[in-house]
């Protein structure tokens, strides 16, 4: 792409700085920040037409088709089983949204509980949270409209699939707990806008009890931190139905504190059981009496505790592995643990009562869980295992007999799973797109970033592929919030690997790959090693003889857009085009908007001296220089992103287009979409097609 430099919308210059800490920052398209404007508008108006006389074409018309059909295969979710029944979601290919199914007892065929797509007619109101009591005859679930993070709750009867009239709503991030007896349940929620400080709606987090049957506004407040506004909770009951299990944490940090609700004791007070936000607990169930959690603490790749509740004395039950704890359930008397080894998942079982190894799960190749669900008192339990180049596959294990064997599987009489299908080996073969295509290979290499530290990284490439310096790269990053990037199918990857292409995955500090100090080496003040290792990935793969940089292009969303955005403007002349999707970019006013405040944990804030200076140095806005000459960068948002503000990719588009050389510098604005949770398969691929349209005409492919 080295058309003529394109005619960008004028973009105001306006005057306004900021002083911080006795250093002037200006901020001339502050006014892009209100959505609501006129001005803004327009200019995304123009924005959005320019980008689309650059992208269109008979080249992105003919891989809208070849996405349409790579997406068209049927995907299942891992089953959730209460009461006998089963639950899961499926979409046959092309549904805007999954289906939501059960399977009732002693049954084969399985009924619709709930169609989403029946609730837009463009797909935009999705299934966002599902919870099932223990019975399996109500559950609460959440709809999101139009990408929001916030949803609505209301409470179905699964028998008639017929909604109760209760509705709670001012939800993100939803948690619900039922009570034992099926009467009411447990739920986190936010304070109604209009009745605390504008802005303060996406802080001070609560949990109150709700009655069936009764409004919203009868709820009663379980607990709250009105003096830490960013401390949000999670809450559990345990299996017996005593214990209510409250998780509280400061903003998007895994570290918590946990407190004991006594659910027999209607108005007692949580008590607390592990404080000072120093270590990482997750609640798994009760087991025999005690309270089984996941934790880091004296244990960065993590252990199992059991926890005596009336005493509180904790004692050690499976200790810290040289792999990554990752997921754990109970199932039966079974603790059942997914280990990341080398950033690929293994699965382990353990006795409930000793904590010894009870077994190794042989899982079909080097992939990913992509869910895992088992609960006391069943012998069995789910998971679906993925890869890079297999669509997730659900499995059910048997722990009375050891087998592991498919679970969704399609027969050629129905298009809708069965768990009672003939029993297949986990490596048959799936009717995908893959299937359908040459043999691709997946390997793991480690390279030394810029300080000595090895770091791995996925390639994904034909089988056949040649070595010749000129293959095309999209090279994906994250590193950053303790999450992994493993192993997972995502159909679009293959346009580019049918032109001969290779798909890399670094796994960065910052990353939750291996363990807490991995990611703890990625945060605040040393978030450049996640922009070194990233660039080490980079500089490796055009030393290997596979590529070179003109070919090598990077993309991430959300923490991986300011990745992709900070690399490219430190080393501009690595990378030959860049996709920057829901970025955080005003690194010095990230925390002002929506939820950003949960972010402090991770980033600092720019209120604090010694945070701003770091902050200010990779901050992507305020590093774009005018005399360096930048790869084209298409920078992709959402006009109800109500996570990551689309003001500052906005504010981030105006500033390379009216400073920077190189580009073209495209800004894509979607609309009637979020942050990307619950976006309708026809968005997806249109996103999709104008990502690899500007890929391809960036690297002259």
């Amino acid at each position: 792409m080295r058309a003529p430099r394109p005619n960008y919308p004028r973009a105001r210059l306006a005057d306004v700085v900021d002083t911080y800490h006795g250093v002037r920052v200006a901020d001339p398209y502050r006014w892009l920040e209100d959505a609501s404007s006129a001005e803004t508008i327009a200019w995304v108006q123009a924005e959005n037409e320019l980008t689309r006389s650059i992208l269109d074409g008979s080249a992105r018309d003919a891989r809208v088709r070849r996405l349409t059909e790579l997406y068209d295969y049927p995907r299942t979710g891992v089953p959730l089983e209460r009461g006998g029944r089963y639950f899961f979601t499926f979409n046959p290919g092309l549904q805007n949204q999954g289906t939501l199914y059960v399977i009732d007892d002693g049954q084969a065929d399985p009924r619709v509980l709930l169609d989403p797509n029946t609730l837009s007619p463009d797909g935009t109101v999705a299934l966002t949270a599902l919870f099932v009591d223990d019975d399996g005859e109500l559950m609460v679930y959440g709809l999101s409209h139009a990408g929001s993070d916030l949803q609505e709750l209301l409470v179905r009867d699964i028998a008639t699939g017929a909604d109760l009239p209760d509705r709670i709503r001012w939800v993100k991030f939803a948690s619900v707990a039922w009570l034992k007896d099926g009467t009411g349940f447990y739920y986190t929620r936010f304070p109604e806008p209009g009745t605390v400080a504008p802005g303060d709606e996406n802080y001070f987090n609560r949990i109150c009890l709700h009655r069936l049957g009764d409004a919203q506004e009868k709820d009663r407040l379980v607990y709250e931190r009105p003096d830490e506004r960013e401390t949000v909770f999670h809450i559990d009951v345990s299996h017996g139905g005593r214990w209510g299990v409250i998780a509280a944490y400061k903003g998007a940090s895994d570290k918590s504190e946990i407190y004991l609700l006594d659910c027999a004791a209607p108005d007692a007070t949580p008590l607390p059981l592990f404080t000072g936000f120093d270590s990482a607990y997750a609640f798994i169930q009760e087991s025999r009496g005690r309270l089984l959690f996941q934790t880091d603490n004296r244990a960065a790749r993590g252990r199992i505790v059991a926890v005596d509740p009336l005493s509180a004395e904790v004692s050690e039950l499976v200790a810290e592995s040289p792999d990554k704890l990752s997921t754990t359930v109970l199932a039966g008397d079974t603790i059942v643990a997914s280990y990341l080894h080398n950033a690929s998942d293994q699965l382990r079982l353990f006795d409930d009562a000793s904590g010894a190894p009870a077994g190794v799960v042989d899982l079909p190749g080097i992939g990913s869980i992509s869910g895992l669900t088992g609960r006391p008192g069943s012998s069995v339990f789910f998971l679906g295992f993925t890869s890079f180049t297999q669509p997730s596959t659900n499995l059910r294990y048997d722990l009375s007999s050891h087998t592991l064997q498919r679970w969704s599987v399609q027969t050629p009489d129905s298009q809708l799973p069965t768990p009672h299908s003939k029993p297949q080996t986990p490596n048959s073969k799936l009717q995908t797109p893959s299937s359908k295509l040459p043999t691709y290979v997946t390997e793991q290499v480690w390279y030394p970033s810029r300080d000595g530290t090895l770091v791995s990284m996925f390639l994904v490439h034909r089988a056949d592929l040649p070595q010749d310096g000129r293959r095309p790269v999209l090279l994906t990053g994250y590193g950053g919030f303790n999450i992994s990037l493993t192993p997972a199918f995502d159909p679009a990857n293959f346009v580019l690997l049918e032109a001969g292409g290779i798909c890399a995955v670094a796994n960065l500090r910052g990353g939750g790959e291996y363990g807490e100090q991995w990611h703890e080496a990625g945060i605040f003040e040393r978030k450049q090693n996640v922009f070194d290792d990233f660039i080490a990935a980079a500089e490796w793969l055009a030393a290997s003889g596979d590529t070179n940089p003109k070919k090598i292009a990077i993309e991430g969303g959300s923490n991986g857009g300011l990745l992709t955005a900070a690399v490219m403007l430190q080393r501009p002349e690595l990378f030959g085009a860049v996709v920057c999707r829901v970025p955080v970019v005003d690194m010095l006013r990230y925390h002002l908007f929506t939820v950003g405040r949960f972010w402090m944990s991770e980033y600092g804030s720019a209120d604090d001296p010694e945070q701003f200076q770091y902050l200010l140095k990779y901050s992507p806005l305020h590093n774009v220089k005018e005399d360096v000459t930048y790869p084209p960068v298409l920078i992709a948002t959402a006009d109800t992103d109500d996570r990551v503000s689309p003001g500052m990719a906005k504010k981030f588009a105006a500033r390379l287009q009216a400073a920077a050389q190189g580009g073209p510098f495209l800004i894509r604005v979607e609309t009637k979409a979020g942050h990307g949770a619950g976006k309708p398969v026809a968005k997806v691929i249109e996103e999709d097609a104008d990502i690899f349209s500007f890929l391809f005409k960036s690297r002259d492919l």
